[in-house]
């Protein structure tokens, strides 16, 4: 009887050994963002953390050196180990020792960014973008890796978000945004080292759902702005939604920089918009720890019902460029429809965000980058002569006669306007409709599309000399 009764035993043991808890024998566990293909930033010290057994003792071994570093997780059973990252190269791997042991493969050093915004950052080969379906069979790159991050929302912080890095080929970049990719790419192709993508947007989300809630309610402007923002059944609304879900676990995760397609969500509420944008970019950074890059995409040209909206709304994203270390790309040539709000061309956005990084965060010399925008005006006589910023080399009118000026007098009537490029490289501005020129427009208007670029091929960007007031039909 003692015999089958020790058995007995054994076998129970053994029983509630395979039924137990995972902690119970593997208790060291990490976020999704670290696991096998990553991308980890380049010349940085890089996070490791997790969650483990409270004084557990986790040894870390990376294979670009010998060393082993440890790490003891807390009372709350956190831990958090900071390790520096060499030069760009790979694979390498990643061993991490507990109570049980994590090996992490196939992992890259290089530069990490990540793509965030609403449809126009989202949209993918899922949307029939016809560019990016024609690239997914000639797709496959082992240094380009992916991290999608799928729609999620909470009304908390959150330290873990789902997804997992995938080298880039045509299954997972079927999913994954155009416009990031594109990015990713010409970095790639350029800089000559792994470039890791995460992913984190949703199409119509407003960028109050993008910033902290804290930091929405704090200014009055922004706070009443929100509460205009109309409940959708297709996306978040509310102030912080999915920041907390879908950046906020990213932030641990050392980056190069920020690329963002946004603002159509925004439209409505125009005059609140740089605030609440610098605001935002101003919390990432401050949860990143880190003054990163933040490059952005000025909203295109479309029919919005209420006039003007989306002018004013490129306007606040002009001027949101004096936030440091911020940079727009500018894509009012685009436009195939200005009755579609989603242009087709990712691949040219994605090329003017990569050669703006290219030329700014990296410093590649003879990259032309930034559209000319409107510096200063001066009268002389019966003409306005406007000088610009980033027209160096001068101006091209593609078409018979440039389009989309207006010039007004004291009487703020606008009238078309008839434009000379001088040789210094300013614009003189006429009409015989107005002897003392006031103030001057240049594709502002929810649907203009201007046809005069720098001598390089960029766009100018839309613009009014004046501050008077609009024509919205908003209350």
């Amino acid at each position: 009887m003692p015999m089958l009764h020790f058995r007995k035993t054994l076998v129970l043991l053994y029983c509630l050994l395979l039924s137990a808890p995972a902690w119970v024998t593997a208790n060291i566990r990490l976020p999704s963002v670290l696991s096998d293909n990553m991308v980890l930033q380049r010349n940085s010290r890089v996070s490791l953390w997790g969650w483990a057994n409270p004084g557990e003792k986790i040894k870390v071994t990376v294979s670009w050196n010998t060393q082993t570093d440890s790490i003891t997780a807390t009372g709350d059973a956190r831990w958090n180990l900071s390790i520096p990252t060499p030069e760009a190269g790979g694979p390498y791997s990643i061993i991490l020792k507990g109570q049980n042991s994590i090996e992490l493969k196939n992992i890259l050093i290089g530069e990490v960014w990540v793509c965030s915004g609403q449809s126009n950052m989202e949209w993918s080969s899922l949307q029939g973008l016809k560019e990016i379906i024609a690239e997914l069979p000639v797709s496959t790159n082992p240094s380009i890796r992916l991290f999608n991050i799928p729609k999620t929302t909470s009304d908390n912080l959150q330290d873990n978000c789902e997804g997992r890095w995938s080298e880039c080929g045509p299954e997972s970049l079927k999913a994954f945004s155009a416009v990031g990719y594109y990015f990713g790419k010409k970095l790639s192709e350029q800089l000559k080292v792994p470039i890791g993508l995460i992913n984190s947007s949703w199409g119509g989300t407003p960028a109050e759902v993008w910033t902290p809630s804290a930091t929405v309610t704090n200014y009055e402007t922004t706070r009443k702005a929100a509460l205009k923002i109309k409940d959708n059944p297709y996306w978040p609304t509310k102030p912080g939604k999915t920041y907390n879900a879908m950046i906020a676990p990213l932030t641990p995760f050392n980056i190069a920089g920020t690329i963002w397609y946004q603002g159509e969500s925004n439209a409505l509420t125009y005059d609140t918009y740089q605030v609440l944008f610098t605001n935002m970019i101003g919390s990432w950074r401050q949860a990143w720890n880190k003054q990163f890059p933040f490059y952005y995409v000025q909203i295109a040209p479309f029919s919005y019902p209420n006039k003007n909206v989306g002018a004013l709304l490129r306007e606040s994203q002009s001027n949101s460029q004096e936030y440091p270390n911020t940079g727009m790309i500018v894509i009012t040539d685009l436009v195939d429809n200005i009755k579609d709000i989603h242009p087709q061309n990712k691949h040219t956005v994605g090329e003017r965000l990569a050669n703006y990084a290219l030329a700014q965060t990296y410093h590649l010399p003879g990259i032309s980058f930034r559209s000319p925008s409107f510096k200063s005006m001066a009268v002389n006589k019966n003409k306005a002569v406007l000088r610009f910023d980033h027209a160096e080399a001068g101006f091209v009118v593609k078409g018979e006669k440039a389009t989309e000026w207006f010039i007004a007098g004291e009487d703020k009537q606008f009238y078309p306007a008839e434009i000379k490029v001088e040789k210094n490289n300013s614009i003189s501005v006429s009409s015989k409709q107005v002897k003392v020129p006031v103030a001057v427009r240049f594709a502002f208007s929810n649907e203009s599309i201007g046809n005069i670029f720098s001598k390089e091929g960029l766009p100018v960007c839309p613009f009014r000399t004046d501050s008077w007031e609009m024509e919205t039909g908003l209350k």
